[in-house]
Protein backbone atom coordinates (compact mmCIF):
# COMPACT_ATOMS: atom_id res chain seq x y z
CA UNK A 1 0.00 0.00 0.00
CA UNK A 2 1.44 3.22 -1.35
CA UNK A 3 1.30 6.20 1.73
CA UNK A 4 -0.67 9.09 1.30
CA UNK A 5 1.79 11.88 0.04
CA UNK A 6 -0.10 15.45 -0.01
CA UNK A 7 1.95 18.14 -1.96
CA UNK A 8 2.31 22.28 -0.14
CA UNK A 9 -0.68 23.10 -2.43
CA UNK A 10 -2.93 20.46 -1.40
CA UNK A 11 -1.85 20.67 2.28
CA UNK A 12 -2.51 24.71 1.95
CA UNK A 13 -5.82 24.01 0.43
CA UNK A 14 -7.24 21.87 3.06
CA UNK A 15 -5.89 23.66 6.35
CA UNK A 16 -7.64 26.75 4.01
CA UNK A 17 -10.84 25.17 3.95
CA UNK A 18 -11.61 25.03 7.32
CA UNK A 19 -8.88 27.81 8.62
CA UNK A 20 -10.53 30.77 7.09
CA UNK A 21 -14.39 29.96 8.13
CA UNK A 22 -13.21 29.01 11.50
CA UNK A 23 -11.65 32.68 12.09
CA UNK A 24 -14.59 34.30 10.88
CA UNK A 25 -17.49 31.59 13.05
CA UNK A 26 -15.03 31.98 15.77
CA UNK A 27 -15.28 36.70 15.64
CA UNK A 28 -19.08 35.66 15.47
CA UNK A 29 -18.72 33.75 18.58
CA UNK A 30 -16.83 36.11 20.71
CA UNK A 31 -19.63 39.18 19.54
CA UNK A 32 -23.09 37.29 19.31
CA UNK A 33 -25.13 37.40 21.87
CA UNK A 34 -25.43 34.24 25.04
CA UNK A 35 -21.99 32.99 23.05
CA UNK A 36 -20.13 36.08 23.69
CA UNK A 37 -21.07 36.60 27.32
CA UNK A 38 -18.35 36.78 29.80
CA UNK A 39 -20.05 33.69 31.57
CA UNK A 40 -19.16 31.71 28.20
CA UNK A 41 -15.41 30.99 28.39
CA UNK A 42 -13.17 31.03 25.62
CA UNK A 43 -12.82 27.38 25.67
CA UNK A 44 -16.42 26.90 24.55
CA UNK A 45 -16.40 29.54 21.97
CA UNK A 46 -13.49 28.00 20.10
CA UNK A 47 -15.19 24.49 20.62
CA UNK A 48 -18.69 25.45 19.46
CA UNK A 49 -17.11 27.52 16.69
CA UNK A 50 -15.03 24.01 15.75
CA UNK A 51 -17.84 22.38 15.91
CA UNK A 52 -19.99 24.29 13.63
CA UNK A 53 -16.84 24.94 11.28
CA UNK A 54 -16.28 21.14 10.68
CA UNK A 55 -20.01 20.93 10.07
CA UNK A 56 -20.34 23.74 7.60
CA UNK A 57 -16.75 23.71 5.88
CA UNK A 58 -17.75 20.73 3.35
CA UNK A 59 -20.44 22.88 1.65
CA UNK A 60 -18.70 25.83 1.20
CA UNK A 61 -16.79 26.64 -1.87
CA UNK A 62 -13.39 26.45 -1.40
CA UNK A 63 -11.07 29.72 -0.84
CA UNK A 64 -8.40 30.83 -3.36
CA UNK A 65 -4.67 29.76 -2.12
CA UNK A 66 -2.71 32.31 -0.17
CA UNK A 67 0.42 32.21 1.40
CA UNK A 68 0.40 32.31 4.71
CA UNK A 69 2.90 34.06 5.95
CA UNK A 70 2.02 37.00 3.81
CA UNK A 71 0.45 40.40 4.01
CA UNK A 72 -2.21 39.28 2.18
CA UNK A 73 -3.02 36.40 4.49
CA UNK A 74 -3.78 39.02 7.51
CA UNK A 75 -5.93 41.22 5.63
CA UNK A 76 -7.65 38.54 4.86
CA UNK A 77 -7.85 37.11 8.79
CA UNK A 78 -8.57 40.74 9.53
CA UNK A 79 -11.70 40.58 6.51
CA UNK A 80 -12.82 37.46 8.21
CA UNK A 81 -12.87 39.03 11.62
CA UNK A 82 -14.89 41.85 10.81
CA UNK A 83 -17.41 39.93 8.83
CA UNK A 84 -18.43 37.47 12.29
CA UNK A 85 -17.81 40.76 14.58
CA UNK A 86 -20.34 42.72 12.65
CA UNK A 87 -23.35 40.13 12.61
CA UNK A 88 -22.43 39.36 16.50
CA UNK A 89 -22.55 43.03 16.87
CA UNK A 90 -26.40 43.84 15.26
CA UNK A 91 -28.14 41.05 17.61
CA UNK A 92 -25.95 42.62 20.52
CA UNK A 93 -27.59 46.13 19.81
CA UNK A 94 -30.99 44.41 19.21
CA UNK A 95 -30.85 43.15 22.98
CA UNK A 96 -29.06 45.95 24.53
CA UNK A 97 -32.24 48.19 23.19
CA UNK A 98 -34.07 46.53 26.33
CA UNK A 99 -31.00 47.05 28.56
CA UNK A 100 -31.35 50.67 27.68
CA UNK A 101 -35.21 50.79 28.15
CA UNK A 102 -34.42 49.22 31.65
CA UNK A 103 -31.94 52.44 32.78
CA UNK A 104 -34.76 54.73 31.16
CA UNK A 105 -37.30 53.33 33.06
CA UNK A 106 -34.94 52.92 36.03
CA UNK A 107 -34.13 56.16 36.34
CA UNK A 108 -37.76 57.85 35.91
CA UNK A 109 -38.90 55.93 38.60
CA UNK A 110 -36.10 56.67 40.96
CA UNK A 111 -34.27 53.23 40.72
CA UNK A 112 -31.55 54.49 39.30
CA UNK A 113 -29.46 53.42 42.46
CA UNK A 114 -30.72 50.07 42.64
CA UNK A 115 -27.85 48.41 40.65
CA UNK A 116 -26.78 44.69 40.49
CA UNK A 117 -23.31 43.41 38.64
CA UNK A 118 -24.09 42.08 35.11
CA UNK A 119 -22.29 38.43 35.06
CA UNK A 120 -23.22 38.55 31.07
CA UNK A 121 -21.25 41.88 30.46
CA UNK A 122 -19.31 42.49 33.77
CA UNK A 123 -20.65 45.49 34.46
CA UNK A 124 -23.08 47.37 37.11
CA UNK A 125 -26.74 48.14 35.52
CA UNK A 126 -29.80 48.30 37.38
CA UNK A 127 -32.30 46.09 38.25
CA UNK A 128 -34.94 46.83 35.93
CA UNK A 129 -32.65 46.46 33.47
CA UNK A 130 -31.12 42.96 33.90
CA UNK A 131 -34.81 41.66 34.33
CA UNK A 132 -35.64 42.74 30.78
CA UNK A 133 -31.72 41.58 30.03
CA UNK A 134 -32.59 37.88 31.20
CA UNK A 135 -36.33 38.68 29.73
CA UNK A 136 -34.76 39.35 26.34
CA UNK A 137 -32.43 36.16 26.71
CA UNK A 138 -34.70 33.18 27.04
CA UNK A 139 -36.81 34.87 24.10
CA UNK A 140 -34.33 35.14 21.92
CA UNK A 141 -33.41 31.43 22.90
CA UNK A 142 -37.27 30.31 22.58
CA UNK A 143 -37.00 32.23 19.07
CA UNK A 144 -34.10 30.20 17.84
CA UNK A 145 -32.22 33.40 17.73
CA UNK A 146 -28.64 31.27 17.78
CA UNK A 147 -29.70 29.43 15.00
CA UNK A 148 -30.69 32.01 12.99
CA UNK A 149 -27.29 33.94 13.48
CA UNK A 150 -25.69 30.74 12.52
CA UNK A 151 -27.49 30.58 9.59
CA UNK A 152 -26.86 33.74 8.62
CA UNK A 153 -23.17 33.51 9.02
CA UNK A 154 -23.14 30.35 6.71
CA UNK A 155 -24.89 31.67 4.37
CA UNK A 156 -22.26 35.04 4.11
CA UNK A 157 -20.18 32.42 2.93
CA UNK A 158 -21.88 33.07 -0.76
CA UNK A 159 -22.08 36.67 -0.48
CA UNK A 160 -19.43 37.14 1.17
CA UNK A 161 -16.57 34.74 -0.20
CA UNK A 162 -13.40 34.05 1.52
CA UNK A 163 -10.69 36.21 -0.26
CA UNK A 164 -13.71 38.56 -1.96
CA UNK A 165 -13.67 42.62 -1.38
CA UNK A 166 -15.32 42.00 2.14
CA UNK A 167 -17.12 44.92 4.21
CA UNK A 168 -17.78 47.57 2.42
CA UNK A 169 -17.84 51.30 3.87
CA UNK A 170 -21.46 51.75 3.47
CA UNK A 171 -21.61 48.87 6.14
CA UNK A 172 -19.38 50.14 8.23
CA UNK A 173 -21.85 53.29 7.95
CA UNK A 174 -24.63 51.11 8.86
CA UNK A 175 -23.25 49.72 11.95
CA UNK A 176 -22.46 53.05 13.02
CA UNK A 177 -25.96 53.87 13.04
CA UNK A 178 -27.10 50.82 14.72
CA UNK A 179 -26.67 53.01 17.77
CA UNK A 180 -29.29 55.72 16.69
CA UNK A 181 -31.74 52.84 16.10
CA UNK A 182 -30.87 51.20 19.80
CA UNK A 183 -32.07 54.39 21.33
CA UNK A 184 -35.01 54.96 19.29
CA UNK A 185 -36.38 51.63 19.52
CA UNK A 186 -35.68 51.77 23.58
CA UNK A 187 -37.13 55.34 23.56
CA UNK A 188 -40.63 54.03 21.65
CA UNK A 189 -41.42 50.91 24.19
CA UNK A 190 -40.64 52.98 27.28
CA UNK A 191 -42.88 55.78 26.23
CA UNK A 192 -45.88 55.43 27.61
CA UNK A 193 -44.67 54.30 31.25
CA UNK A 194 -42.61 57.94 30.69
CA UNK A 195 -46.12 59.48 29.96
CA UNK A 196 -48.08 57.80 32.68
CA UNK A 197 -45.28 58.96 34.97
CA UNK A 198 -45.03 61.94 33.99
CA UNK A 199 -48.73 62.80 34.60
CA UNK A 200 -48.28 61.38 37.70
CA UNK A 201 -45.43 64.15 38.11
CA UNK A 202 -47.11 66.78 36.87
CA UNK A 203 -49.95 66.00 39.41
CA UNK A 204 -47.70 66.63 42.34
CA UNK A 205 -46.53 69.88 41.13
CA UNK A 206 -49.93 70.97 40.96
CA UNK A 207 -50.31 69.63 44.44
CA UNK A 208 -46.74 71.48 45.99
CA UNK A 209 -48.08 74.76 44.58
CA UNK A 210 -51.88 74.13 46.20
CA UNK A 211 -50.71 73.06 49.51
CA UNK A 212 -46.79 73.97 49.92
CA UNK A 213 -46.74 72.80 53.39
CA UNK A 214 -47.21 69.17 52.09
CA UNK A 215 -43.55 67.76 51.33
CA UNK A 216 -44.06 66.42 48.49
CA UNK A 217 -40.97 64.77 47.88
CA UNK A 218 -41.38 62.16 50.92
CA UNK A 219 -44.95 61.69 49.36
CA UNK A 220 -43.92 61.27 45.83
CA UNK A 221 -41.14 58.92 46.06
CA UNK A 222 -43.08 55.83 47.13
CA UNK A 223 -46.12 56.68 45.01
CA UNK A 224 -44.03 57.15 41.82
CA UNK A 225 -42.01 53.35 42.29
CA UNK A 226 -45.41 51.78 43.04
CA UNK A 227 -46.95 53.43 39.98
CA UNK A 228 -43.99 52.84 38.24
CA UNK A 229 -43.72 49.27 38.86
CA UNK A 230 -47.19 48.86 37.92
CA UNK A 231 -47.00 50.26 34.57
CA UNK A 232 -43.59 48.42 34.11
CA UNK A 233 -45.97 45.58 34.81
CA UNK A 234 -48.86 46.16 32.09
CA UNK A 235 -46.10 47.30 29.42
CA UNK A 236 -45.08 43.28 29.73
CA UNK A 237 -48.10 43.03 27.81
CA UNK A 238 -46.54 44.36 25.04
CA UNK A 239 -42.98 42.99 25.55
CA UNK A 240 -43.35 39.92 23.04
CA UNK A 241 -44.94 41.60 19.99
CA UNK A 242 -42.66 44.27 20.48
CA UNK A 243 -39.42 41.50 21.63
CA UNK A 244 -40.35 39.83 17.81
CA UNK A 245 -40.57 42.61 16.12
CA UNK A 246 -37.25 43.89 16.89
CA UNK A 247 -35.37 40.30 16.83
CA UNK A 248 -36.92 40.52 13.36
CA UNK A 249 -35.36 44.13 12.42
CA UNK A 250 -32.25 42.66 14.07
CA UNK A 251 -32.38 39.35 11.35
CA UNK A 252 -32.81 41.86 8.44
CA UNK A 253 -29.99 44.31 9.40
CA UNK A 254 -27.99 41.41 9.71
CA UNK A 255 -28.80 39.90 6.59
CA UNK A 256 -28.42 43.40 5.08
CA UNK A 257 -24.86 43.50 6.31
CA UNK A 258 -23.89 40.36 5.01
CA UNK A 259 -25.29 41.15 1.85
CA UNK A 260 -27.99 38.49 1.31
CA UNK A 261 -31.11 38.59 -0.85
Amino acid sequence: MEPLVLSDAQLSQFIGQYLWPFIRIGALFMAAPIFGARTVTARIRILLALFVTLLVSPMLPSPPPVDYVSVEAFLRVLNEVLIGLSLGFAFQVALHIFVLAGQLIAMKMGLGFASMNDPSNGISVTVLSQFYLLLSTVLFLIMNGHLVIIDIIVSSFTSLPVGGAGLSVETFIEIASLGSWMFSAALVFVLPVFTALLVINMAFGVMNRSAPQINVFTVGFPITLIFGLLFMWISLMAFLPYFRQVFDDAALIGQQLMRLP
